[in-house]
């Protein structure tokens, strides 16, 4: 009771949505590739746990989407937002289910993992994170809610054309965990985009699972390890900064193919204490003033730049790493270095905004 709802590949739903495959499966929902037999098209299903706090949390979601839906009338950067198609409760062997339904490509992850040594090109870095800001945006302004959770899963690719949009559905239909892959990048060459499709593809926020609105932040366990902001970490309350936070690690990740953050535990110390340690070494010292009105500060801090459990830290630079890691000229490295380095100020209320990163000479050039 409770739990997942057993979905068969050939069952359909409400007389219209036939089950495909499945294209992903997590804590909380599955999420199967369907076929709309009335629209002959192809749509994607999150089947919700049935148990009571999941109903609510879905509940949500179709709140947040039906929000945005209602205000891309009113601005076009709602486009950058996936679309809900449609949502209604059914009743499993485990209990009642809300499912949602939309339109939907690959994941940015399944394009990353084509270009792992070097990263995406910029041209497309620059083109989708102008999305993804527009995208973040119009959450922030237009519909008051905060993402939580930008990371690549949650980025969706999306085809202007329906050549190259049905060449990226039909990479989820041979295979939900098979890379999308480009001519030139080394890949497969049987099921291929053209290396000229790239600059034509959009992208789309998906994933308002865990979103919550900027007036009522719900829990305070938010983002992906490697993408929560340091106020999440140090439990201070959160706003719509953290998801800029997440965005620059995007960003980082997207144009060098590694993590910007990639915390690990140890013997004595925590995932988090690594973490923590990993943001000093990159971006200096926190201030006491901060560091101190956190509530979780004496959690990680014996004192102002003291941490507990690590003491042995290494400075790095990030103009250094990206020119002696990736090979980046100076130039190129700093132009960089300069657009992240405001979306990673330790105080929320300085950091860039979604607005002022959009208007950043890095990505407008």
């Amino acid at each position: 009771t409770g739990g997942h709802h057993p979905m068969q590949e050939g069952e359909v739903f409400n007389m219209r949505y036939q089950v495909l495959h499945e294209l992903g499966c997590g804590a909380f929902a599955t999420v199967w590739l369907c076929q709309d037999m009335r629209r002959k098209k192809q749509v994607a299903v999150k089947v919700l746990k049935s148990r009571e706090g999941f109903a609510e949390t879905a509940q949500d979601e179709v709140a947040f989407l039906h929000c945005v839906s209602s205000m891309k009338k009113k601005d076009q950067a709602g486009e950058n937002i996936i679309c809900l198609l449609d949502d209604f409760r059914m009743i499993g062997e485990n209990g009642f289910h809300i499912l949602l339904w939309r339109a939907l490509g690959p994941s940015l992850r399944c394009l990353m993992g084509n270009y792992t040594a070097q990263g995406l090109p910029l041209p497309f870095v620059k083109k989708s994170l102008q999305q993804v800001l527009a995208g973040l945006h119009f959450l922030h302004k237009r519909c008051r809610i905060i993402h939580t959770d930008i990371k690549p899963e949650n980025i969706l690719l999306y085809g202007c054309s329906k050549r190259l949009q049905r060449l990226l559905m039909d990479t989820l239909n041979c295979n939900q965990r098979t890379e999308v892959r480009l001519k030139g990048a080394g890949g497969d060459l049987g099921n291929q985009l053209e290396e000229s499709d790239l600059m034509s593809i959009e992208v789309k926020i998906a994933d308002l699972g865990s979103a919550c609105w900027t007036y009522k932040p719900s829990s305070k366990e938010i983002q992906t390890q490697p993408y929560r902001a340091l106020e999440v970490l140090l439990g201070l309350d959160y706003g719509t900064p953290a998801d800029v936070w997440s965005t620059a690690c995007l960003a980082f990740e997207m144009a060098t193919g590694e993590c910007l953050f990639d915390p690990q535990p140890g013997k004595y110390f925590s995932r988090d204490d690594d973490h923590v340690a990993c943001i000093i070494e990159l971006l200096g010292r926190i201030p006491p003033q901060i560091i101190f009105s956190w509530n979780k500060s004496t959690k990680f801090f014996s004192r102002p730049g003291a941490l507990l459990r690590l003491s042995r830290l290494s400075s790095r630079s990030l103009p250094g790493i990206l020119a002696d890691r990736h090979g980046w000229t100076p130039r190129e490295a700093a132009a960089f270095a300069a657009f992240l380095l405001p979306a990673l100020h330790y105080a929320p209320e300085r950091r860039a905004s979604a607005a002022q990163s959009l208007r950043h000479a890095w990505i407008a050039a």
